[in-house]
This record gives structure tokens, sequence and C-alpha cells, in this order.
């Protein structure tokens, strides 16, 4: 027993913070970032960045978006720039870029982790006959599923990297998840959406989703409800043996 509504055929991870520890890896490089980018900008003026700006405006979004909306919170606002351009140069890209290399160095510094509890429900999964999918704004999702051996469960896989190539709106549009969906061939109906960020859940419920799992790793249970949690858990083997 998963702890799924009957009906329920197929299941959309997101990636970081959901199955692996990388949520925090990300924050730290979105902080590394954003701190050295207002520093330069602000000098005595400097406001650092914080977890609440995270959770408010970054966590689950698209590189770029992230970017954009934080950025815009304290009424600045840079062009656009190109995908490849340069980390650090002064634009939206190449903010991110800078964000997105010192990840992957992090990363490669210190590993990539699942959380055991999180490989135990993919198991189950699996093993009840359940379609999974990955659905992730990161562009670095097939490296980090690689490297913390998650890809033997996944059929499916929605990344930064397709929704950039797609057009795809990012979180909290429900546009990556209903992607997903289609790539497994299941209606959002029969399929259950797993999020850790509160544009994660919101975007599942605007895609009518048939059930919406918030996973509490940031101590944000009332508001993963809030924005449209069907069921809010800290740790995904907290649903096995568990009713709908």
């Amino acid at each position: 027993m998963i702890g799924l509504p009957e009906g329920i055929s197929a299941c959309l991870f997101d990636l970081d913070g959901v199955l692996t520890g990388t949520a925090a890896l990300h924050r730290e490089a979105w902080k590394q970032t954003f701190d050295a980018f207002l520093r330069e900008r602000d000098g005595d003026g400097f406001r650092p960045f914080t977890d609440a700006d995270y959770i408010q405006h970054v966590d689950g979004r698209p590189r770029a978006d992230g970017v954009r909306e934080f950025l815009a919170s304290r009424g600045i606002t840079l062009p656009e720039g190109d995908p490849d351009d340069p980390p650090g140069r002064a634009t939206v890209n190449g903010v991110g870029n800078r964000k997105n290399a010192l990840v992957l160095h992090i990363i490669d510094e210190r590993g990539v982790d699942p959380y055991p509890g999180s490989v135990r429900y993919l198991e189950e999964a699996e093993k009840a006959g359940i379609a999974i999918a990955v659905v992730t704004s990161s562009a670095n999702g097939a490296a980090v599923l690689e490297a913390a051996n998650l890809t033997r469960f996944v059929r499916a896989r929605i990344d930064g990297l397709v929704i950039r190539r797609d057009g795809l709106r990012g979180k909290p549009a429900p546009d990556s998840f209903l992607a997903g969906a289609k790539a497994l061939g299941v209606e959002p109906a029969r399929a259950a959406v797993f999020e850790d960020a509160l544009a994660g859940v919101e975007a599942g419920r605007a895609g009518s989703f048939g059930y919406v799992v918030g996973v509490n790793r940031a101590d944000q249970a009332d508001e993963l409800r809030a924005h449209g949690a069907d069921v809010v858990v800290d740790d995904l083997a907290d649903l096995l043996g568990a009713k709908a």
C-alpha cells in the first residue's frame, strides 16, 4: 500500500527536496550568487538573500524565472541576455548561469544522496505497477538522477532543458507536470504530484491532478496545504501502509 487514492496509476515526482537532498545545495548556490551580485551592486546598502527570499521567489521555479522574480522583489530589472551568457554577466541568464556553475561544483564536491524513505517509496511504487516520472525545473535533472542511482525508476523526465526546449511555463504553472503525465500516457486526474516547493504544489493543484502530496522539508506544512497539497508528509516513507 503506497498511500494513494484509488485510480491513481502514475506518480510525478519533483527531484530536489523530494527524492534527493540537493534542494539544500541549490539554496546554498543561490545565496552565494545573489549575495555576490547584491554586494557588488549595492555596496553599503547590501541586504543578503534570505531563506524567506528563496521560498518566496526561487524555490521550484526554472532558473531564469527565479532570477527575475527575486531581483524584481528588490526593484532590480536586468536584460534577459542569452542562454549561453558567461556566469556573472549582468543579465538574467548570466546570473542564472553563475548559480548553475556553483551548484554543479558543489554537487561534484559533495555528491548526491537520495532520501532513504524516497528510495523505499519508489521501490514500492514500482512493485505496485505505478508509472514514474520526474518533473524538475533543474537543467541538471539527468545528472542528479544518475548520481543518486535513481534513473532506474524513471520512465519519463521533464527537466529544465525540456521546459526551455518546448517553451513550457515554469511552476507554479502546471505545464511541466502536464507534460510529465502526457509522457507517461495518463490523464492528470489519474496522476499524483509530489512536491516540496510552494510553487510546485500550486502547479499540481492548477493542473487538476488526482492527488497532490506536499513533502515538508522546510517546516512549512501549513503553507503547503494552503497552496494546494491534499496531504503533507515529512518523508515519503510516511505514506507506506497509509490509506489516502
